[in-house]
């Protein structure tokens, strides 16, 4: 069985790591974009942001000034003894939130939607956020991803319910039209990792776009053809846009381009968008069931669809 007291302090540790290290796929990407860019300002635009990046490991501060929401990701093997249950699980999560919100890895910006109270804790209702995913075998995985403000609410995520008549040209056009509205409301940070949801419902394609932007690494390829090939006429097309780094002009506009897509009903199909700012921060790590832990290099979530 694994004890509460070993997970709350890997929930906590997870959290530290993702407010401050950057993931090596997104790390790569900069350094790829950099290689490219044929903009000199977009250039030294790039560099400094990933120099900040890396001074936020060295002084473990935050890599973003905006420390976003608290979202939680948990793959749970069928066979997982956890002592105390989900229930605990959870309540354990609300205390390492509380923890890094106290250290100073989280900045209080959970607040009530309305009369705007703040606990000053991160923690209210339905926040922090869990998802789960059940799986076979014996272990849980952890991951925690900052959403920033920025980049969920100023323009970041788009959804419309297009017909079946409009087809591929239709989705693509929708997709662009997006992410050229988002970057023109000033707060996405591009260049983003931009996540897109086909199909389900408004709510089901809009978990998928934010699962898309945030839970698969950057340069990984849908194993389907037809949307691997949207996800490359995308990043093309995106990327001759010309937006560059944070909308001053550049080569990148975008670091990537990843969709996820659900069955649908005959009545029309669901697009969403959903960017990631371009410090893209997650951080994953693997319980096992004799209480050893890993550190992962990838959130794993799409693995064995």
């Amino acid at each position: 069985m694994i004890k509460r007291e070993l997970y709350e302090e890997v929930v906590f540790q997870t959290i530290r790591k993702g407010a401050t290290v950057l993931s090596d796929d997104v790390k790569e990407a900069f350094e790829a974009a950099i290689a490219r860019e044929e903009s000199a300002g977009a250039k030294e635009g790039l560099i400094k942001t990933l120099k900040s990046i890396e001074l936020s490991v060295e002084k473990d501060n935050p890599a973003c000034p905006d420390t976003g929401w608290p979202v939680f990701y948990f793959k749970i093997g069928n066979e997982c003894e956890l002592e105390g249950g989900l229930m605990a699980l959870e309540d354990a999560t609300r205390n390492a939130v509380r923890r890094a919100t106290k250290l100073g890895y989280l900045r209080k910006t959970m607040k009530h939607p309305i009369t705007g109270y703040d606990p000053g804790d991160n923690v209210g209702m339905n926040i922090p956020d869990f998802t789960y995913q059940f799986v076979p075998g014996n272990s849980i995985e952890i991951t925690y991803v900052a959403k920033g403000g920025g980049s969920e609410c100023f323009g970041g995520t788009r959804h419309r319910v297009l017909a079946f008549a409009d087809g591929m040209t239709g989705i693509k056009k929708h997709i662009i039209e997006c992410y050229v509205a988002s970057t023109r409301a000033g707060a996405v940070c591009p260049p983003s990792v931009l996540g897109i949801g086909i199909g389900g419902t408004a709510n089901v394609a809009a978990n998928l776009a934010k699962k898309a932007a945030c839970l698969r690494t950057v340069g990984s390829s849908h194993p389907e053809p037809m949307f691997r090939e949207l996800e490359e006429d995308l990043y093309k097309a995106l990327n001759s846009l010309g937006i560059g780094i944070m909308g001053s002009g550049g080569t990148t506009s975008v670091l990537g381009v990843n969709v996820e897509y659900a069955y649908t009903h005959i009545a029309g199909i669901c697009v969403a968008t959903s960017t990631n700012c371009m410090v893209a921060r997650r951080a994953s790590t693997r319980i096992n069931a004799d209480s050893t832990v890993e550190i992962m290099k990838s959130p794993n979530w799409f693995e064995g669809r």
